[in-house]
């Protein structure tokens, strides 16, 4: 149950993203600045708490052993996650970015046997779990069911297809980097560690915008900034911490994957505040109470498993 909490308070301060994302597109910022801009403002945020944490030289002798996989999974969990975002939001409102970013959900159970081939893990598919993730997934598409049918074709590609990309990108990148530095980093200098890694890409966007755009405006650095500190270093932190606690559970690792779900809602709602958008539909509203009672079930799933497996440890111990 704190995992699953944990997760639900990153999903508050991961909404931010979406709608300051969406902020910046409507003012005439460039998608490539609000991408490359998070990053370069989280690394010297991140340097600073590591060092001042005494972690900063393990996380840079890991680095230095295993570059390749650093910089792979690096630029998948974070590059691939956060650019189509970014991009994405040029073609749709931020809740409707949130919405199908949702599909992440079922992308993280999917993902199970593929990342457990070499552990001992169970590499079964959590079927449970999958088939919870798609009560949610069923409120997220009848959310932007209006939306969809109220634009051209090709913004709804272009807004849906980079989303899938990046809802197979995030768990995958976030799972592989776990796998690869074990119990031997904490969670804030594994992200230090990514966003490190990731720096290459984050260069080439800048220099893409530079080039397609000009230079970023003094909104779009504000905004920018405060993206990285919430959704940079407080959500990224939260969530992968939430995460650690249970990587060893497939189902409850979907369920904390699950409370991402939660990002539409606050998505949904800042928008209504901060950019004055529309009142939702009943059919968003119906949309919306779908994913609440998923995530609750999620809750209760979850819950249920480790009363389950305390039982059988107690059982086996008194044996």
């Amino acid at each position: 149950m704190k995992a699953i909490l944990l997760g639900l308070l990153g999903a508050l301060f991961f909404s931010v993203t979406f709608i300051l994302n969406r902020s910046m597109e409507v003012s005439g910022g460039h998608w490539a600045w609000s991408a490359s801009l998070r990053y370069f403002f989280m690394l010297p945020i991140l340097v600073l708490i590591v060092f001042f944490q005494g972690k900063l030289l393990p996380v840079l002798k890991h680095l230095r052993e295993h570059p390749f996989d650093w910089l792979l999974w690096s630029i998948i969990g974070f590059g691939f996650f956060y650019t189509p975002i970014a991009f994405a939001t040029v073609y749709g409102p931020g809740w409707l970015v949130a919405a199908t970013f949702q599909i992440t959900i079922v992308a993280g159970s999917l993902l199970v046997p593929f990342l457990n081939q070499n552990s001992d893990i169970s590499r079964r598919i959590p079927l449970a779990s999958v088939l919870i993730s798609l009560i949610i997934l069923l409120g997220v598409f009848i959310m932007q069911f209006e939306h969809a049918s109220n634009v051209p074709l090709r913004d709804v590609l272009l807004c849906v297809l980079p989303l899938i990309v990046s809802a197979f990108a995030y768990p995958l990148g976030n799972r592989k980097m776990m796998q690869l530095v074990g119990g031997s980093l904490t969670t804030i200098q594994r992200v230090l560690g990514m966003t490190i890694a990731s720096m290459p890409l984050w260069i080439i966007l800048a220099v893409y915008g530079t080039i397609v755009h000009g230079l970023p405006s003094s909104g779009q650095v504000s905004q920018s900034f405060i993206v990285a500190i919430s959704s940079g270093v407080i959500a990224t932190v939260l969530f992968f911490y939430a995460t650690e606690l249970v990587k060893d559970n497939p189902s409850k690792l979907a369920g904390v994957e699950a409370t991402q779900s939660g990002e539409v809602l606050f998505a949904l709602l800042g928008e209504m505040i901060i950019l004055h958008t529309a009142l939702p539909s009943s059919l968003t509203i119906f949309g919306m109470v779908l994913i609440i009672f998923g995530m609750i079930l999620h809750s209760l799933y979850s819950a249920i498993s480790t009363r389950r497996a305390t039982r059988m440890n107690v059982k086996v111990h008194q044996s």
